[in-house]
């Protein structure tokens, strides 16, 4: 049985993945800020499949030792991690040129960029040396292209995939970067977009599986997801 770990599951993409992976059989440490979201889907997890673990962990990643935390407390409950979802992001509408931006540009490089860091860091001490260890960085269609302050924490995300990746094929463990475009989630709460202009949380959960899945002598090292109809 696999132990995987995702961060900001408790909603959106992230909680599609943890989904399902509890349809795969998987054991899964869930993080989040909200205890209350978390307790909701643990609950959702487990009646998917009462089989697996669930472990669910509140806290913050854009905080060093939150990251740390979090990863130890996965450890603690299945002795090993097979695979890290970096999923944990926030988007915050920044002019790099305001400097009244700098908290809110700090906060996004914090959440988007240094808890990929310190998750990845931390996990890789409890991952085995195989193709089945598998790193998932789920970055942006902002990766590459200008949105705002908020593309410059995506386009480190993937930069840091790309070292990543080259890093870890002696340990034989796999990276992928997911570049999802517009995607129907709580960030576009009360948009008056059809929904048909959006893909699914669903679709990315998906891909990343199918990822997952290939034979150990395949890695995606990137995947690009956009709407049919384009990005918004």
């Amino acid at each position: 049985m696999k132990n995987v770990l995702i961060t900001g599951a408790s909603k959106g993409i992230g909680k599609a993945i943890a989904i399902a992976a509890a349809q795969k059989g998987y054991n899964i440490a869930i993080c989040a800020r909200g205890e209350e979201a978390l307790t909701k889907l643990t609950f959702e997890l487990m009646a998917i499949n009462e089989d697996i673990i669930v472990a669910a962990h509140a806290g913050d990643m854009s905080k060093e030792a939150d990251c740390v935390a979090f990863v130890e407390f996965a450890k603690s409950n299945f002795g090993h991690i097979d695979i890290v979802v970096n999923n944990a992001g926030v988007f915050l509408p920044t002019a790099l040129i305001n400097p009244d931006n700098n908290a809110a540009f700090r906060q996004m490089m914090d959440t988007n960029l240094y808890s990929t860091h310190y998750i990845t860091q931390t996990a890789l001490k409890y991952m085995p040396s195989q193709p089945t260890s598998h790193i998932f960085n789920i970055c942006s269609i902002a990766s590459i292209m200008p949105y705002s302050g908020y593309s410059v924490s995506k386009f480190a995300m993937l930069g840091y995939s790309k070292v990543l990746r080259e890093e870890l094929k002696a340990r034989h463990i796999r990276v992928t970067a997911l570049l999802p475009g517009a995607t129907l989630t709580d960030s576009w709460a009360g948009t008056e977009l059809p929904k048909e202009r959006f893909m699914t949380a669903e679709d990315i959960a998906a891909a990343l599986w199918a990822c997952y899945d290939l034979s150990a002598h395949t890695v995606v090292e990137e995947m690009i997801l956009r709407p049919l109809q384009g990005d918004l």
